[in-house]
Parts: structure tokens; C-alpha cells; sequence
């Protein structure tokens, strides 16, 4: 099994270096294959880790309640995978505490971006995947309080004008769908939905009730207007970021303060 990771590792180590080589030169029409290609092996590497002996699963009396098997970094790339958007720690506790078992504290994500940026500076794409910081799009420095995965697109991670609320729409679609493949749509999943359905117009209230089909045509309808300019804002300032070294577009610069949040998730 670990001979299996290792080639693994090495296998998504290529197929990201193929991707920044196909950027660079232009042959973009390559970038969807290989992006495929790299998301297969990351599952596979995640399939692997699962079966491994180190995460047999630990007898129910031996293991704390609350506690989860898994460290806080997959943790919270498992809450971020679902969202499919830059998320702050408390959207990122408040969604694993709905979908996931284990308790998720928001101190233990305090330190964590420095902690993936340390090691990523030591060893740079050793890990299958790190968790990083969304960009400012017009400076290109960290959005202080937002985590992202560093496997997204550079302009899915980017942060302009309209992509707060971009992301909030994209997140309540993408919340309601998961939940709805899970079958987990109950009490305390509807409770996370409350914060979306409460601000997105249309969506329904408290007077109104919680009905999933209602929340996700409010949100697309108004994410319909929004999306195409967020796009185009996102990708010219992702082309400005690829000048910048890779653990800068993961990070940000080191030598700017980073900006602070402009979203409240």
C-alpha cells in the first residue's frame, strides 16, 4: 500500500507540472485532459489512504467522543470539497458539524493555512493537495479568513468584486444538491441552510418554510446574473497571478499584508 501512494504521489506530482507547462505555453486545449487526469489519481491516492492499515477503523470504546479519524487538514478538505468555494472557518465547522461525524473546532483551523504553507515552502507538492488561501484580485495577496483547496483552478480561487456572493450562491446549490445525494437533508442540515435561505431573494424564510427546489432556483436565477462577470474578473487577475511564484498563488505574497475578508459565510 505505501509502494502504491508513492507512485501515486509521484503520479499527481507530473500530471500538476504538465498542467503549469501547459498553461505557460499556451496549449490550453490540453489543461481539461489533464485535469481529469489529475483528479482520478487524487481519488485514487484517497482511496488508498482509506484502505490503509493506519486508518483501520479504531473500536468504538477506544476512540473518544466527538473525535474524529481523520486530521483537521482532510477534514477540512472534505468540508471545502463539498462547498466547492473558499469558505471561512466558521461556514467550514458549521458544514462538517452538519454532514460529517467528529467535532471540527474553529481554533484548530487557526494555524492550519501557515502550517500547509510551511510545509509546502520544505517540500513544495509533496502532498496531494494543501490547504491554501484564496486571492485578492487586485493585489493577488491572501484574503485573510478563507481556506481553499490548492488542486482548484487559480481563478476558481481568486476573489473579486462579485465573488463573495458568487461563491455564497454557488454554496447553497452545491450544499443542497450534496444533501439531497446523501439523503442527510433533516433538522440539523436545514439549519445550515437557514444563513442562505434567509439571503438569497426568493429563496423562502421562516414564515415561509424549507423547500430544497426553491432554494436552488433562487440561488441559480440570481447567480445567472452575476456569474459571467465574476468569470472574466477571476480569469484576469488569474493571468496576472501566474507571474507570480507557485507557492505565492497558493499564499499570496509574503512581502504584502494580507487583505482582510470581505465575505461574512
Amino acid at each position: 500500500m505505501p509502494e502504491m501512494m508513492d507512485e501515486l504521489e509521484e503520479r499527481i506530482s507530473q500530471l500538476r507540472g504538465r498542467i503549469r507547462q501547459a498553461l505557460a505555453a499556451g496549449e490550453r486545449t490540453e489543461v481539461p485532459r489533464l485535469r481529469a487526469e489529475l483528479r482520478a489519481a487524487e481519488l485514487s491516492w484517497d482511496a488508498a489512504l482509506l484502505e490503509s492499515d493506519d486508518l483501520a477503523p479504531v473500536p468504538p470504546e477506544t476512540l473518544p467522543a466527538g473525535m474524529s479519524l481523520f486530521p483537521v487538514r482532510e477534514q477540512v478538505h472534505q468540508v471545502l470539497t463539498v462547498l466547492g468555494v473558499a469558505a471561512s472557518p466558521r461556514l467550514i465547522v458549521a458544514t462538517h458539524e452538519a454532514l460529517f461525524a467528529g467535532g471540527l473546532a474553529a481554533t484548530k483551523l487557526a494555524s492550519l493555512r501557515r502550517d500547509e504553507e510551511r510545509s509546502f515552502r520544505a517540500a513544495p507538492y509533496s502532498r496531494p493537495y494543501y490547504v491554501c488561501a484564496a486571492l485578492a484580485a487586485d493585489q493577488l495577496v491572501a484574503v485573510r479568513g478563507l481556506l481553499a483547496i490548492s488542486t482548484w483552478s487559480l481563478d476558481r480561487r481568486i476573489m473579486g468584486p462579485l465573488s463573495p456572493r458568487v461563491d455564497f450562491l454557488t454554496a447553497a446549490i452545491r450544499l443542497v444538491h450534496h444533501l439531497q445525494t446523501t439523503g442527510k437533508l433533516g433538522s440539523q442540515s436545514i439549519r445550515l441552510l437557514w444563513p442562505f435561505t434567509n439571503n438569497i431573494p426568493g429563496a423562502g424564510g421562516p414564515t415561509e418554510g424549507f423547500e430544497p427546489s426553491r432554494l436552488i432556483a433562487a440561488a441559480q436565477a440570481e447567480l445567472n446574473i452575476h456569474e459571467e462577470s465574476d468569470r472574466q474578473q477571476r480569469e484576469a487577475a488569474a493571468e496576472r497571478a501566474r507571474r507570480l511564484s507557485d507557492a505565492e498563488q497558493l499564499f499570496g505574497g509574503e512581502q504584502l499584508k494580507a487583505v482582510k475578508s470581505a465575505t461574512k459565510s
